[in-house]
């Protein structure tokens, strides 16, 4: 199959469709990526990217971008609510250049992706109406009375995807029975929580704290995700409602709390989405979220994102027709996010940690089915 005579529709700018764009345009392939919003931007929090998205990165000729915009980490702490140390995990090297786990923020990382993608590829106001697979390409429409025909079709438009409800399962999205609070913190306001390269989380009470060192930008990224029955996607929750959920835990990361700009704390429900029994027809195609949007605690959805643009465009640059290739890059990731699916609803807690996963430590579990 000749990928350069190939008209692809990446619908979503995100994680997903923006690395999924540039995996394809360095084959050759003709790419438009459709975007609801009328910006491309990210908010929130700190991220980790793993070796192997890293690999795909150097891959297609970014990893400078990627490591200007990134810091390297040394490991991953586990302790108790009050800091008492669990676990302390070096993270992996999985490559010939020993590269480890790198930390970005959210927004600095979609600006990545989205800034090498040539100029004119992204086309923002693009509202997803329906799309159809008509066998041999398919047809979008968008609010905006746009209609696009392309040889293939790819949704990255996130856990409420539009065209994973249109054409492959109409199942909602799952609440997972958490909220989480995300902010970026300056190293000056952290009360005295080391500031070095190792993620750390703290455990108790039904709560995890995750800070998350960004020493390229001076700050930390900070999150609390505790168990909550509201599932209103955004739920208006005071800082009150924070320092409550804190009770008990190291002051240090409760001082962090109280002392919060609140108007910048980002609070959202935590949702994921079942395994879904298939991604594909014959000319449209689901990665990142659309596909298998997982809750955070293994810290593998952006990941499994990048990955899953890297398998698809090997895929595509393999196969003698787009079907076959859909159908290889989804026997390829599948099994993978199945498991990450499962295993990030399990969350984080001591006892967990101690008897759930007896002989391996909480990194391994991630590092071990990442490829």
């Amino acid at each position: 199959m000749d990928v350069q005579n190939l008209n692809i529709a990446v619908v979503g700018a995100g994680y997903a469709g923006a690395a999924t764009a540039r995996a394809l345009i360095n084959l050759g392939a003709n790419v438009t990526v459709y975007e609801q919003a009328s910006a491309v931007g990210e908010v929130g929090a700190g991220i980790g990217l793993r070796p192997s998205s890293l690999a795909q990165f150097r891959k297609l000729g970014i990893l400078g971008d990627v490591e200007k915009v990134t810091s390297p980490s040394e490991s991953f702490e586990i302790l108790t609510a009050t800091g008492n140390l669990i676990a302390d995990e070096t993270w992996p090297e999985t490559d010939e250049y020993s590269t480890t786990t790198r930390f970005v923020h959210r927004a600095d990382f979609i600006d990545v992706l989205t800034g090498v993608l040539p100029h004119g590829v992204v086309k923002l106001g693009h509202r997803l109406e329906t799309a159809v697979d008509n066998g041999t390409h398919a047809t979008l429409t968008f609010t905006n009375g746009e209609t696009v025909t392309a040889d293939l079709v790819i949704g990255a438009d996130g856990i409420r995807s539009r065209v994973r409800t249109e054409l492959f399962s109409t199942a909602e999205p799952v609440f997972a029975g958490e909220h989480a609070y995300r902010v970026i913190v300056d190293n000056d306001k952290t009360h005295g929580i080391p500031l070095d390269s190792k993620l750390r989380m703290y455990l108790g009470h039904g709560t995890k704290v995750y800070v998350l060192p960004l020493p390229h930008r001076g700050q930390v990224s900070y999150d609390v995700t505790a168990l909550a029955a509201d599932p209103t996607p955004a739920p208006q929750m005071t800082r009150d409602n924070l320092l409550a959920t804190l009770d008990g835990f190291d002051e240090r990361l409760v001082a962090i709390a109280r002392d919060l700009d609140w108007g910048q704390v980002n609070i959202r429900a935590v949702y994921d989405i079942d395994p879904i029994e298939r991604w594909h027809s014959d000319a449209v195609v689901l990665v990142g979220d659309a596909a298998h949007a997982m809750c955070h605690h293994q810290g593998q959805g952006a990941n499994s994102a990048v990955l899953d643009s890297g398998a698809l465009a090997d895929a595509l640059a393999a196969a003698d027709t787009v079907p076959a290739a859909l159908a290889a890059y989804q026997a390829r990731r599948k099994p993978i996010t199945d498991e990450l699916q499962r295993l990030s609803r399990l969350g984080w807690s001591e006892d967990e940690v101690n008897t759930v996963f007896p002989g391996q430590k909480p990194g391994e579990i991630a590092s071990t089915i990442e490829a």
